[in-house]
């Protein structure tokens, strides 16, 4: 349902523009941090290499990193006349956590995307790898665009993330045009992923590295890190004009008792996100804070933040929400915050923690362009523009930008 404070007068195709195709990268950089970056600070446009980065930022930043894991996702079966059903792993089903999931052994139940379902005629499917692993499908059921398909497989003694890892591709998004391939498994993951839920990259992390990190670390900045995990909703393209009737997709997240002291005891600190899952859990976790203030209590530990609370926030001290979390933790005995978010940050919505933004360039008409309007206004089509002229690679393997409006 639609709430009052929602954008009603936000029309999609005022954050539309011509993306040449060329201009798609289908494979990463050859190297992650040589790729290019865009550094937009306070309307002044320039080109960088991203390998500068740690010499670009203020020297009070603090970087926040989303250390999520892309789990390979895919799973590709044949029938017996060689048909190929391609079986996308989006969500555990039921009430079984990710946690609980990747852990399961000898059968679970999932909710999944089939691409060549109408090609599916028996009843269940098997594939065998070249280990000699052996997993068989059933379908259970099916709600809308999402089965629900059953996981049989042995050795029995493996876990469901691990048979993933044996038999699993990586989930390259739809609009590159191949294939994955084996360097993919490593490109198409950052170098400090820990935590495996995501069905998709935080794709403006792919370009930092081991280097990247250390120069950061000799220039005094610090950096943190949280978890949420990307579901295939990302790439859920806005097929309504009006923002209002474009329904949100929900993802998993978790912050850790040290990032919320940090970001206490450090008010001075410029916090910047890196990527748009950083942007969206740091600007849920405000939001968790002021549900605590307005004596709205997590369900089971777990805080919902909806599609539009971030239009509906009366906008507490930040201090405030934090300091509200901390003594939630300790009351309740715990070290992290845990909820489910489906926040859309646009243009309206008061970012109450980011201080700028690391990232990639985004397609037309999507959710993420317009988060990045709600950090720098119009100015976004100054940058795009720029990009175009200059030829920057777009979207998930392309290159980078550093928006400090």
């Amino acid at each position: 349902m639609k709430n009052k404070a929602c954008p009603d007068n936000l029309l999609m195709e005022d954050y539309d523009y011509i993306l040449p195709e060329e201009l798609i990268a289908d494979f990463p950089a050859a190297r992650r941090d040589a790729s290019r970056l865009l550094l937009h600070n306070k309307g002044v446009i320039s080109k960088e290499q991203f390998s500068n980065l740690p010499y670009l930022l203020p020297t009070d930043s603090l970087l926040v990193f989303n250390d999520t894991k892309v789990i390979p996702a895919r799973l590709f079966f044949y029938t017996d006349t060689g048909k190929k059903i391609e079986i996308f792993c989006l969500s555990p089903a039921g009430n079984t956590s990710l946690e609980e999931a990747a852990v399961q052994t000898q059968k679970c139940v999932w909710n999944c995307l089939v691409g060549g379902a109408k090609k599916w005629k028996t009843d269940n499917l098997t594939l065998e790898t070249s280990t000699q692993e052996k997993i068989t499908v059933t379908k259970k059921g099916r709600s809308g665009s999402e089965f629900l398909i059953e996981f049989n497989w042995n050795p029995g003694h493996l876990t469901f993330f691990e048979v993933l890892e044996i038999a699993g591709k990586v989930p390259l998004p739809p609009y590159i045009k191949r294939n994955s391939e084996p360097e993919d498994k490593k490109r198409y993951q950052t170098v400090f992923a820990q935590i495996q839920g995501s069905v998709a990259a935080p794709t403006a992390a792919l370009h930092f590295t081991p280097e990247v990190l250390s120069a950061l670390t000799k220039k005094n900045i610090p950096h943190h890190t949280l978890t949420l995990h990307v579901s295939a909703g990302t790439f859920k393209p806005v097929k309504s004009n009006n923002l209002a009737e474009h329904e949100m997709h929900a993802e998993y997240f978790e912050v850790n008792h040290t990032l919320i002291n940090t970001l206490i005891q450090h008010p001075e600190k410029r916090v910047i996100p890196v990527g748009t899952t950083s942007m969206r859990t740091l600007e849920s976790l405000y939001l968790a804070g002021e549900k605590l203030l307005n004596n709205e209590p997590p369900k089971d530990n777990m805080f919902q933040i909806e599609q539009w609370d971030g239009y509906n926030s009366k906008r507490p001290n930040k201090a405030q929400c934090l300091k509200a979390l901390q003594e939630w933790m300790n009351a309740h005995n715990t070290s992290k915050i845990t909820g489910s978010t489906r926040l859309m940050i646009a243009p309206g919505v008061k970012l109450n923690i980011s201080g700028g933004l690391i990232t990639n360039f985004h397609q037309p008409k999507s959710t993420l362009l317009l988060l990045v309007a709600a950090l720098v206004g119009d100015d976004y089509k100054k940058a795009y523009n720029f990009a175009i002229k200059e030829k920057f690679r777009f979207l998930s393997y392309g290159d980078s930008c550093l928006f400090l409006p």
